[in-house]
């Protein structure tokens, strides 16, 4: 007769899934490099529409707002940065992100990724 403890380290070892034989996985599919001017995609963050072409450690799924005033779309964060389209007040505008009083997003009429001043975006 056996007893209940050998028995049940028995039953553990049965039932314990065998050790795996893979070393890694490999990730699949579509790698494509984006033109960060006309595709929201930074280092940290794309917007989510892109989430099939591109890996991010964060996606955002762009807010449709409107220009209150006249602005102008830049490169990069800083105000020193070359400006890469004027915008008009009234002009549509998808926010992915605004930190430290700079809006990022896309100028839809124009069809380019920028950066702009938070203040001009209406919420």
């Amino acid at each position: 007769m056996r007893s209940s403890a050998s028995s049940s380290a028995t039953e553990t070892r049965r039932h314990r899934p065998a050790p795996s034989t893979r070393n890694g996985f490999a990730l699949t599919g579509r790698s494509r490099a984006l033109d960060p001017r006309i595709h929201a995609v930074r280092p940290d963050i794309a917007d989510v529409r892109l989430a099939d072409q591109v890996f991010a450690p964060h996606y955002a799924a762009p807010v449709r707002r409107t220009l209150r005033a006249d602005a102008a779309l830049r490169e990069g964060r800083d105000a020193a940065s070359p400006v890469v389209a004027r915008l008009g007040a009234g002009d549509p505008f998808e926010l992915l992100d605004i930190t430290g009083g700079v809006a990022w997003g896309i100028a839809t009429g124009a069809g380019l990724v920028g950066y702009l001043d938070a203040e001009v975006v209406a919420v």
